[in-house]
């Protein structure tokens, strides 16, 4: 979840951190803190601060820190509260070793237990303060063997600690007795290396470097480094050197702005439209000889024509997706699909069934469960001698050069763009378009639509744009009236149905998250078994009601929270039956099958304005990190 930085070269290491952790914040605004090695006396100058980067920074405001090596650390509390105490960098009792980590060590307890018989003071609640401990004390060891003090040794040092570790994590080390030298470790955490001009940068993600260099290095899994203005040195979990060539980081990945909106997450609504024409441009292809569109992917699809079973693996939005995912490659594409949370398939898989696809979905392409479930499943399927259970995996990400893309062979990159905002939107939206995609390709791979079904929900999906744009700016000033009579509510319910009942869940999380109002989502034909009993005047009920098989018995279910004096909002056309609703966020007619695309632009604008309303940050709401990258 926390976002490491870590800079060596010739130029002043300060701005150049201080300017990767302002891109790294939405993985945890806590605490953060910075650690540079002082060029004339070769100590490590400390400097932390709780809560936003913003207090790091006024504190640092009197301070000439002129280091060209130092480590930074943006933090989501793990382990220990969100004090200064407990924020990065950690030190050991000298002050030589400084280290920054992001993930979770395991055993940390037991390590920090035989530290402590052996008279080591901690001074955090952290599991990561074991770690420069280890580090000091391994290097006192190599010290009698009169090893030079430089950088390989503290890649030796740095190298037997980790083999003690349980768990996962990036790693930034800093050592005094090798003043130019930086190494970094990962294990299940994203690492990156940024090249530049005889100087590096290591950081969590692409956009702390992307203002330093656009060619990068990532760290494989269990991989080792050191760096020093002369070049870098990998090394894998054998110890064995290696040689890769560099990637150039895509240009959207270079391009964090704000423009004129108040903050990311309204702009990244307002980006859905461009999205959709994006999902467009890169997936739909029209035959030229007959005239009919096939969507295209980057990897061959013949494999599909064996599949008869999809598992879809997934945590928080990205599962909702999976949802509507699943509705469609069951109800449009005729195969039977199942949507898992990543973090409970890893301990309870489906038993093994033949000529199954598993599909992994992560925005990020670094969420810790879905990775380690999707290594689970490769490797016993792997490991059968019967073919026909054999790893079939599709990953759809947004991040095409993170570790799920190295994992898995075939990506489906939704092509989003960066998202800065803590709450998925756009990213939401276009993993959406991604299943809508697949539903597609395999509905005229298994023949299960005919081609004039499969060309009317394509039609409709190329309408989407214009459609988008026109909800936006009809929504965002109703939404941002409406929101005024929700300043004081406590509790809402939404409801769907069928394709929209995940949709409903998506957008009480959507609330939940920024507005911290607590919301819950239910099938609308679930109220009467139990969810009515909260219902009074006090608990509005968002009803999403779009005209299909199941319109009669939504505008059933909410007459019966209207019967109990909840204040009923409907997102629906406006048609006969909507008349029920107190308030209709109307929502233009269109086919069932892609009323999700456009039942969630008003859902989001709302929780947007609420939270907005409320003063909340909206972009970093509390306890939440963009890229959950622990268990």
């Amino acid at each position: 979840m926390c976002g490491i930085v870590a800079v060596t070269g010739y130029k002043k290491a300060l701005p150049l951190l201080l300017n990767g952790l302002e891109k790294l914040e939405y993985r945890g605004y806590d605490s953060a803190g910075i650690a540079v090695i002082e060029p004339e006396t070769k100590n490590i100058i400390c400097n932390k601060a709780e809560g936003k980067l913003r207090n790091l920074i006024n504190n640092l405001n009197d301070k000439n820190i002129s280091g060209t090596v130092g480590i930074g650390h943006t933090r989501w509390a793990t382990h220990g509260k969100p004090e200064v105490k407990n924020a990065h960098p950690h030190t050991d009792s000298s002050g030589n070793i400084a280290v920054v980590q992001n993930g979770i060590i395991e055993n940390f307890q037991d390590l920090k237990n035989k530290l402590e018989i052996e008279g080591v003071i901690f001074n955090s609640d952290t599991d990561t303060e074991v770690i420069p401990h280890l580090i000091q004390r391994e290097l006192n060891t190599l010290s009698k063997l009169k090893l030079e003090n430089n950088g390989s040794t503290l890649l030796v040092a740095v190298r037997n600690v980790i083999s003690d570790l349980e768990g996962s994590y990036a790693l930034a080390v800093l050592w005094s007795g090798a003043p130019t030298s930086l190494v970094v470790a990962r294990r299940q955490a994203p690492l990156i290396i940024g090249l530049g001009e005889g100087e590096f940068m290591c950081a969590s993600d692409t956009p702390a470097i992307a203002n330093f260099t656009n060619i990068i290095l990532p760290l494989e899994d269990e991989e080792i480094a050191l760096l020093t203005p002369l070049g870098i040195e990998i090394y894998d979990s054998n110890n064995e050197r290696q040689y890769r060539n560099p990637v150039s980081l895509k240009v959207s990945e270079q391009i964090i702005d704000k423009m004129n909106f108040k903050h990311f997450m309204l702009k990244e609504i307002y980006d859905q439209p461009g999205t959709a024409k994006n999902w467009l441009e890169n997936y739909l292809i029209k035959n030229s000889e007959n005239g009919q569109y096939q969507i295209n992917y980057s990897f061959d699809t013949k494999f599909f024509e064996s599949i008869e079973r999809i598992d879809i693996i997934a945590c928080g939005t990205s599962k909702h997706a999976a949802m509507v995912g699943s509705f469609l490659l069951e109800q449009f594409s005729g195969i039977p699909t199942n949507v898992f949370y990543a973090s409970e398939f890893r301990y309870s898989p489906p038993p093994l069934l033949p000529n199954t696809l598993t599909i992994g979905v992560t925005q990020s392409g670094e969420t810790a469960d879905t990775i380690a479930a999707i290594d689970m499943e490769i490797k016993r399927r792997s490991s059968s001698v019967d073919k026909t259970f054999k790893p079939n995996l599709i990953a759809i990400t947004n991040r095409k050069e993170s570790s799920i893309g190295r994992q898995v062979p075939n990506i489906i990159d939704i092509c989003a763009g960066i998202e800065v905002g803590v709450a998925a939107t756009k990213t939401f939206f276009a993993q959406l378009l991604s299943f809508y995609g697949l539903a597609i390709k395999f509905a005229q791979i298994k023949g299960s639509q005919s081609p004039d079904e499969i060309g009317k929900l394509i039609t409709e999906l190329i309408k989407l744009p214009p459609l988008l744009e026109d909800l936006l700016e009809k929504h965002n000033q109703s939404s941002e009236k409406l929101a005024h009579d929700f300043f004081n509510i406590k509790d809402v319910i939404f409801l769907g149905r069928g394709i929209n009942y995940p949709i409903a869940l998506e957008g009480a999380l959507k609330l939940k998250e920024i507005s911290y109002i607590h919301a819950a989502g239910y099938p609308a034909g679930e109220m009467k078994h139990g969810p009515i009993a909260l219902l009074d005047k006090k608990v509005p009920v968002i009803s999403i009601a779009s005209p299909g098989e199941v319109f009669d018995k939504v505008i059933s279910n909410a007459q019966e929270a209207k019967a109990r004096d909840s204040y009923l909002i409907g997102i629906a056309p406006e048609c006969n039956g909507t008349e029920i609703f107190d308030y209709l966020m109307k929502i233009p007619s269109s086919n069932e099958w892609v009323s999700p695309l456009l039942n969630i632009v008003p859902l989001q604008l709302l929780s947007y304005h609420i939270a907005a309303h409320r003063g909340l940050d909206v972009d970093q709401p509390r306890n939440l990190a963009k890229s959950v990258t622990v268990e």
